[in-house]
């Protein structure tokens, strides 16, 4: 596939995922929304299928919309190094459009919200206790979680001889994922957020710092910026050599 194919690909599904996931968060935060109030549940459960959403939209590209799982991939040798910085430039482009998108959508209700000083947290992670070495291991954990499953999940495997194929977790597409995702931010989300992705933060955090027109916007936190983008890579990196040292069939 072309470079060009990539980015376009990666942009427009990560814009799709941060587009549903921040808008989830902004349909539970601000006020006069249908959805104010849903709850975390409510959060985990549209997170969840916005990646679904975004990466059967990127599925030419296969569908990575996350630089964690791009490093992850070309580690374990099944994405091509050459190619990493232009799946990181899409998903990054795609981050700060889908950020764009979101406060679209709820421009009127940015505009009314009586905090606007706390709507960074609509757009990027925090820790519910800022110790940064420790938030660092939470966004370790969770994309080695993700990656691994990425990578060490049964593929489907063609009938030999007459046998029964071998299916497995194919049938379940882009949903499989979401369901690991849905279970990482129900279980292993509530102390920072859950990013596991660094376009998924960083790319709605530039947006709102430098483009999001929110009269009365908090700041960006860029002390903090730095464990959704070390994390989610350290973790990716960690699954990715668990793969390579792990005897093959």
């Amino acid at each position: 596939m072309s470079a060009g194919s990539i980015f376009i690909w990666e942009m427009l599904g990560t814009s799709v995922l941060v587009l549903l996931g921040t808008a989830v968060v902004a349909n539970n935060t601000l006020r006069k929304t249908i959805g104010n109030g849903a709850g975390f549940l409510f959060i985990t459960f549209g997170w969840a299928f916005a990646v679904f959403a975004g990466a059967s939209i990127a599925a030419p590209s296969g569908a990575h919309i996350n630089p964690a799982v791009t490093l992850g991939l070309a580690i374990s040798g099944q994405t091509e190094w050459a190619d990493v910085p232009i799946y990181f430039a899409g998903q990054m482009v795609g981050g700060v459009l889908g950020a764009v998108l979101c406060w679209a959508t709820y421009k009127l209700q940015f505009d009314d919200h009586p905090e606007p000083g706390l709507t960074l947290g609509i757009f990027s992670t925090a820790p519910t206790i800022r110790k940064p070495a420790w938030n660092l291991v939470t966004e370790i954990i969770g994309t080695f979680v993700l990656v691994a499953w990425i990578l060490l999940t049964p593929v489907y495997e063609p009938a030999v001889n007459g046998e029964v194929p071998t299916f497995g977790n194919s049938a379940l597409g882009y949903a499989g994922v979401a369901f690991v995702v849905l279970v990482i931010g129900t279980s292993l989300g509530g102390p920072t957020g859950y990013a596991i992705n660094p376009a998924r933060d960083l790319g709605p955090r530039i947006a709102y710092a430098f483009i999001l027109p929110i009269k009365g916007k908090g700041k960006a936190d860029w002390g903090y910026s730095w464990v959704p983008v070390v994390g989610p890579l350290v973790g990716a990196a960690l699954a990715a050599l668990l793969f390579l040292v792990l005897p093959t069939a």
